[in-house]
């Protein structure tokens, strides 16, 4: 099938299907005579595949992993565990993040009145605060612990 049929079978783009084939997520195609990319019915599976790996917040690079250890019969289940682990690890870690954020950023709407001036507007003043040279140890910008 050409690139148009594979990318409708696999819920992507065109352009989706080449950028994955230079990467090497999927096989590069043969050609027909004509120049036109002839795909199998494993590019559409290993297409939706991928996407549903990113659906749920693995890399680019970390599919490409499982690919690998998808491939390998070699391999056991609990290497591909592993990286399950790790990647539901990360993004608790970021919903925890995200979740501090959220406290944040609704104590400072909580603080704002509305008749303020913009110079005392505390979101304002929360993110010039944070940006002020002092708020960063270093050049590389770490920022500094308060």
């Amino acid at each position: 099938m050409r690139i148009s049929e594979v990318a409708a079978l696999a819920g992507v783009g065109a352009a989706t299907v080449r950028y994955y084939e230079r990467r090497g997520l999927i096989a590069a195609a043969p050609r027909t005579a004509a120049g036109y990319r002839q795909y199998g019915a494993d590019a559409a599976r290993r297409l939706r595949f991928i996407k549903h790996a990113q659906v749920l917040g693995f890399s680019l690079e970390e599919i490409r992993d499982m690919l690998e250890l998808r491939a390998d019969d070699r391999v056991a289940c609990a290497r591909v565990e592993a990286t399950a682990r790790e990647k539901l690890l990360s993004i608790r870690q970021r919903i925890d993040e995200l979740d501090r954020l959220s406290r944040t950023l609704a104590d400072l709407v909580h603080a704002c009145e509305h008749h303020r001036p913009a110079e005392a507007c505390p979101i304002l003043l929360s993110v010039a605060d944070a940006a002020s040279p002092d708020a960063w140890s270093d050049a590389g910008g770490t920022r500094a612990s308060a």
